[in-house]
């Protein structure tokens, strides 16, 4: 027997998710990197002089001879430098290394910054060069803010500034639960970054209270994410399922994932997916029949426009996506300088309760090296984008 065609209107949004999915983007990248050990280093961070400029090390992804690292390279310093200039009453000497992607060359660049007098470290951007650093860094007394988002380096004298996986589940599972959903399906991409995310949902929604009522993988190609649909759709109608948590971006399967799940009989009005990556990422994402009524979470949407805004006034074009983080680090650097204690870069002052104030939003680093960040809650109804819980201005309530 022939298999039946799918209409115009699903061929349409099945060629769209097809395009979604052969884009690339490096917002996720941090979170595909080899899962390593932390490196425990035992120093609590340099003292500096109050006085005197504090000397930063910034290390990025350049040299690779890919001009899309080069690019990243190129917006991490920009956004640096912008939040350099919003310091008030600090002031920050800047000095840039080039990692090349490469865990050995940032070790040597880390060890070329330390001998140049520099008291903190931010970056680099992979989480194995990050694990490099640190050993370096923590033989020299010195603190590393690194921009990848992988937890599994965090720890030490390394802390991580991406947006965790924990992090976001915590928010979204919080959320939905005060919506009276507390039973989900975890749906995953069958890869290192697909089951990083899947144990990072299921703590949250069990120290929530929550149930995982099942978890279903896929393979992270086209036909493989078509093939394991109707399994998945199934697993969430006959399991009680009130919502499908995913793991995967709109430039990877999501799309096409949430599109072959409708298809297969979920309906998202009654079981709507929850996304841990950013939906918002593509435009294209709201015309998703799949994803309407679902959530995702994103930064505070006010000061995301303010930096993105500044920053193509500065420089003439948009910030890459990972560009806020440079922001956000140098803007810590500089809150803690400015309160003129020599103290400023230990452990205990980067880890202060209170956070600081980001590109995107508030945020903290934690002692075990990882960060919390607060988030905003955004769905799509009616193929329009709209946030349901505005992030939290500080921490300490809802959400955060």
């Amino acid at each position: 027997m022939l298999a039946r065609l799918p209409s115009l209107p699903q061929l349409k949004i099945r060629q769209t998710a097809a395009r979604l999915f052969a884009l690339t983007s490096l917002a996720f990248l941090a979170a595909c990197d080899l899962a390593i050990p932390s490196v425990g280093g035992g120093g609590s961070g340099q003292t500096i002089d109050p006085t005197a400029p504090v000397q930063v090390a910034l290390l990025v992804p350049g040299g690779t001879g890919q001009q899309e690292f080069d690019l990243i390279a190129r917006s991490l310093e920009n956004s640096a430098r912008l939040a350099m200039a919003d310091l008030n009453g600090a002031e920050v000497n800047l000095r840039v290394y080039n990692t090349a992607r490469n865990a050995g060359q940032a070790s040597q660049m880390a060890t070329q910054a330390i001998a140049d007098g520099a008291q903190i470290i931010l970056g680099p951007l992979d989480a194995e060069s990050a694990n490099a650093v640190g050993l370096v860094a923590s033989a020299a007394n010195v603190n590393v803010m690194a921009f990848s988002n992988n937890t599994a380096v965090a720890g030490g004298n390394v802390f991580v500034l991406g947006n965790t996986f924990g992090n976001i589940s915590d928010r979204l599972v919080e959320y939905a639960g005060r919506r009276g959903i507390t039973q989900f399906l975890i749906a995953h991409q069958d890869d290192l970054a697909g089951a990083v995310g899947r144990d990072a949902i299921a703590t949250s929604v069990r120290s929530s209270g929550g149930t995982v009522v099942g978890i279903q993988s896929y393979p992270f190609n086209q036909a493989g994410i078509f093939s394991a649909a109707p399994q998945i759709a199934s697993a969430a109608n006959a399991t009680g399922a009130q919502a499908v948590f995913t793991t995967d971006n709109m430039a990877g399967g999501l799309p096409i994932l949430a599109t072959s799940l409708t298809e297969a009989g979920l309906n998202p009005a009654t079981t709507p997916l929850i996304g841990l990556t950013r939906w918002d990422a593509a435009p294209q994402a709201a015309d998703l029949p799949g994803l309407q009524n679902g959530l995702f979470a994103m930064g505070d949407a006010g000061r995301e426009a303010a930096f993105r805004n500044r920053y193509e006034a500065t420089y003439g074009a948009r910030p890459h996506p990972l560009a806020s983080i440079a922001y956000d680090g140098i803007a810590a650097i500089g809150a803690l300088a400015a309160t003129g204690d020599r103290n400023a870069l230990t452990r205990r002052s980067l880890t202060r309760a209170a956070g600081f104030a980001g590109a995107t939003g508030a945020f903290r680093l934690r002692p075990d090296g990882s960060n919390q960040r607060a988030l905003a809650v955004a769905t799509i109804v009616n193929n329009r984008i709209s946030i349901v819980e505005a992030a939290p201005l500080s921490f300490g309530t809802g959400g955060s």
